[in-house]
């Protein structure tokens, strides 16, 4: 079996899963470090032609982080290619276990195993939050409606103020999100990367949670920890 990932979280998923079946990846498939594989471009620019001549028995997509004509282009070319829709974490779970049939996993993955329990554990949370949730800056970009980081953030009793919001990824004026007056900010590190020193100080008096994009929005091995880590990052929120 040969697999090209187009997707960081399913790249980190299948190699965990299915050693030695990836031989191409995105420039951003980081997880799990040294991975050996072909690098075939960016999620929203991969070179098809290198897919291509990787000869791949699956490419695996996602339709939110790839572009329909570059998949078009692959399947044009006689690539088998799999889309995943993942809007909230039992998807995830549905869509992870998907993936993982079509690259070949005959046996469900502990850690897969041990993400469900762990979300499915998840006491109610004893009280809820507003929060604003940038993923871009220059233009400021926010979660809005019906996306997997929202429904994660939900479940651990953050609700984003741009949730019902026609867009998924609304732009929104810095001086409309200060206006919303949420109970704390979430800046992840991707796919813009906040830092304590890029972010916080455009919401003056806001407590602001620096959290990992990762844990935020990757769908794979990751899930299994997210809970306590993001929820370690939410405590911590500093005006």
């Amino acid at each position: 079996m040969r697999v090209v990932s187009l997707v960081p979280s399913l790249t980190e998923a299948v190699a965990h899963s299915a050693p030695g079946v990836l031989v191409g990846a995105t420039d951003w498939c980081t997880h799990p470090s040294g991975l050996d594989v072909v690098r075939v471009g960016g999620t929203k620019n991969p070179a098809t032609d290198r897919i291509l001549s990787l000869a791949p028995d699956l490419v695996i997509a996602n339709e939110e982080e790839n572009r329909a004509p570059d998949l078009a282009a692959l399947r044009a070319g006689g690539a088998e290619v799999l889309v995943t829709e993942i809007r909230d974490v039992p998807q995830a779970f549905r869509e992870l276990a998907r993936v993982l049939d079509a690259c070949g996993v005959t046996a469900r993955p502990r850690w897969l195993d041990e993400a469900e329990r762990t979300w499915s554990s998840l006491p109610e949370p004893g009280t809820r939050r507003t929060a604003v949730v940038p993923i871009w800056r220059r233009p400021w970009m926010v979660l809005g409606r019906d996306t997997f980081a929202g429904d994660v953030l939900a479940r651990l009793g953050v609700d984003h103020v741009h949730a019902t919001h026609p867009d998924r990824y609304p732009r929104v004026p810095l001086e409309e999100l200060r206006a919303s007056a949420p109970d704390v900010v979430v800046l992840p590190d991707e796919p813009y990367r906040f830092t304590a020193d890029d972010g916080p100080e455009a919401f003056p008096g806001l407590p602001c949670a620096l959290v990992s994009g990762r844990h935020l929005t990757w769908y794979g091995p990751s899930l299994a920890e997210a809970p306590r880590v993001l929820g370690e990052a939410l405590r911590a929120a500093r005006p």
